[in-house]
């Protein structure tokens, strides 16, 4: 008698590894609010900070060469892998602070995100059917706007109770650390040792020219590029914007942080609700569509305050419903080969994310409005993509 695949919510596998992509997230996340302070803190120049910190972003285009790791020794030996490195990377800040472990963190943190979110993602959807499957993906994406919401702040209460930067530097990795390795031990005893089918098939099944000839992944990945290359575009010019239009930098930074993340969380809950009702493709185009008329629309709300982060709310919440509305499609697109395709999603956004900074960067000086547009009219070739290329894999 053959097994079924659970039915979901599958419990204690889905709350181990989104805690496990919480603590990666707060890891990956903290450092743009705080720079200042880890600058101070490490005796460097905040613009070296933030070299730094795009070359972590360059790393993601590495993401490829990780993915045969999961496909071929196991997701979940893979998910345990990531958090100890991650976990012994923040060790290692919060015993030696200072500038070399701190470009350690940075990088290796990236490694374990490469490691464990194409694991994670496949782990999951091989034990949960594709037509349950946006809800739980979903689910796990919650991770992403709690790291803002939850672990960030608690970053920075850790470094205002601080007598010095010096002093409070090695906290919030300490923290972290012990976090870290705590999780892994949860993940070792949540996540079942015995693979399932799809995954002992994987480990034999990789090579790069089946995933990048297929016509579905190819349209998945251009996809996701375009999406999160409309969004960087704006990312990079906000802030830049606010503090222009309103003169309050830090205090439309806070605020803006806080919105971003309420929009985020938003966007994560209505995949869930509706990508699973709607259908996948139906949801990324209602995504899509609802984020082209956001950044349209911002221009025309930024002559106030309030408005300009109002707008930014519906930006936010419109993109991360989109692009997370993209993944339990991407997983089913080749399924002996989940990791791989989703490491190269993970690469395909950054390339997206890459292109997008250039193009923000090359309108800054022409307004909001014209970058607006720009994020408007790539999100339309999106939405043609989607339309003209993109077909679900549902078996």
């Amino acid at each position: 008698m053959s097994a079924e695949k659970p039915n979901f919510p599958f419990d204690a596998p889905l709350f181990a590894t989104t805690l496990a992509r919480l603590i990666l997230n707060v890891a990956l996340r903290m450092f743009y609010p705080f720079l200042p302070a880890f600058s101070r803190g490490l005796g460097v120049p905040i613009e070296h900070l933030i070299r730094l910190l795009s070359l972590r972003s360059a790393l993601a285009m590495s993401a490829p060469f990780f993915g045969r790791l999961p496909d071929r020794f196991g997701r979940r030996n893979i998910m345990l892998v990531a958090m100890i490195i991650l976990a012994a990377a923040l060790a290692a800040m919060a015993l030696w602070p200072g500038h070399p472990f701190f470009v350690v963190v940075l990088l290796l943190g990236m490694v374990a995100q490469f490691l464990f979110l194409p694991a994670q993602q496949a782990y999951l959807s091989e034990r949960v059917p594709y037509a349950q499957r946006g809800r739980v993906i979903a689910i796990t994406e919650l991770a992403w706007s709690g790291a803002l919401l939850l672990g960030v702040p608690a970053v920075g209460w850790l470094l205002a109770r601080a007598a010095t930067p010096e002093v409070g530097l090695p906290r919030p990795f300490a923290v972290l650390a012990v976090v870290s390795i705590a999780v892994a031990g949860l993940l070792s005893l949540a996540l079942p040792r015995k693979a399932v089918g799809h995954a002992r098939r994987s480990a034999a099944f990789f090579h790069w020219k089946p995933i990048l000839t297929n016509p579905r992944v190819l349209a998945g990945l251009a996809l996701g590029m375009l999406i999160g290359g409309a969004n960087e575009s704006l990312n990079v010019v906000f802030a830049a914007w606010l503090e222009g239009s309103f003169g309050l930098a830090l205090t439309a930074l806070g605020l803006a942080t806080g919105v971003i993340g309420a929009a985020e969380l938003l966007g994560e809950g209505g995949v869930m609700a509706l990508s699973d009702r709607l259908g996948k493709r139906r949801t990324i185009a209602l995504g899509v569509g609802l984020s082209t008329l956001a950044y349209l629309v911002l221009p025309a709300l930024g002559s106030t305050l309030p408005g300009a982060l109002a707008g930014l709310f519906l930006v936010y919440l419109a993109f991360e419903f989109a692009i997370v509305a993209t993944l339990p499609l991407m997983t089913e697109l080749m399924p002996l080969a989940r990791a791989s395709v989703m490491s190269a999603n993970i690469a395909g956004h950054s390339l997206g994310r890459m292109l997008g900074a250039l193009l923000g960067g090359a309108l800054l000086p022409l307004g909001i409005g014209a970058s607006g547009i720009a994020a408007a009219g790539i999100n339309l070739v999106a939405l043609a993509v989607l339309l003209l290329w993109v077909r679900e894999n549902d078996s």
